[in-house]
């Protein structure tokens, strides 16, 4: 099979992924999606680094590299010509529009009936001060994100209306969520790794702040996910579409879980320090199989 690995960045992620993939017998071709070329005077015009006048079986997608609106268009634009030609792209292009777009995240969850905190997308701050006035209040806020972000970078609770950024500064949308607070006080989510339809991994991610992304200093505990955060984790994937992804989860006082985030480019080095399961090895294992099978990732249809 000729695989294909896309990665701009991590080195870390990297480097695991091509161990992984050169153990389970493929040779592995590492790319950059920014040194993909459309040229229009060959037999095939979608040019892949490392692969000649031929496209790869597989990609497996580990990042794209930031850039400007064109560039991040022409590079999604790459992956769907791939898998037009029936390459097997993990996650592919579609998946990652969804993940990274949280206001179709959110309306997929909500179409499947996946549990998630009740959420608003408005695109006029006259709109989200209203939704702010009549939902929020102290000690009951409302969660604003970026529209496009990771990591826990961006984000602000709101309690009054005033405290609402101008447009410019949001990119002219507002994403507001409810803040669902733990019983107990303690700053603590979960995330719950997701490949090829099975949850296969967790954490607890803890903070000393309501932020808990390990990114942003949250610590990650040793968690396995009982069989409901499993099997909502696994439906979260399914409504998104992804081959593999970190599901983020809160407890929802009533001991159940709801679902905060899908990342279709999950980082994993914080999640790999507390569990025994080799993610790198997992991804590559249920990557290589649907190459194999011909088959990548199928959204989720009707409700869940």
């Amino acid at each position: 099979m000729r695989i294909g690995l896309a990665a701009d960045n991590g080195a870390w992620h990297k480097a695991k992924l091509l161990a992984a993939l050169s153990d389970l017998g493929a040779a592995p071709r590492l790319f950059s999606l920014a040194d993909v070329t459309v040229e229009t005077g060959h037999d095939e015009p979608l040019r892949v680094p490392g692969f000649g006048g031929a496209l790869p079986d597989g990609v497996l997608l580990r990042t794209i590299a930031g850039g400007t609106f064109e560039a991040t268009t022409m590079r999604l634009g790459a992956l769907h010509a791939l898998e037009a030609a029936g390459t097997v792209v993990w996650n592919g292009p579609g998946a990652i529009e969804r993940s990274v777009d949280k206001a179709m995240t959110s309306l997929l969850l909500a179409r499947h009936r996946i549990p998630t905190p009740e959420t608003f997308v408005l695109s006029r701050r006259e709109a989200a001060a209203e939704v702010v006035a009549r939902e929020a209040a102290p000690g009951r806020p409302l969660v604003l994100k970026p529209l496009f972000g990771s990591q826990g970078e961006g984000l602000q609770l709101i309690s009054h209306p005033e405290e609402l950024p101008p447009e410019e500064l949001v990119g002219r949308v507002y994403y507001l969520q409810r803040y669902v607070a733990r019983r107990d006080g303690a700053w603590r989510d979960y995330r719950v790794f997701v490949c090829a339809g099975r949850a296969v991994a967790g954490m607890i991610r803890e903070g000393d702040g309501w932020i808990t992304n390990v990114h942003r200093g949250g610590r990650p505990l040793p968690w396995r996910p009982p069989a409901r955060a499993a099997a909502l984790a696994e439906a979260a994937a399914a409504a998104v579409g992804c081959g593999y992804t970190g599901i983020d989860l809160v407890e929802d006082g009533e001991g159940g879980f709801q679902v905060l985030e899908v990342n279709s480019m999950p980082a994993w080095s914080g999640l790999q320090q507390v569990t025994p399961v080799d993610i790198a090895r997992e991804v590559a294992a249920g990557f290589l199989a649907a190459v194999r099978a011909g088959r990548p990732p199928r959204l989720a249809t009707g409700a869940a």
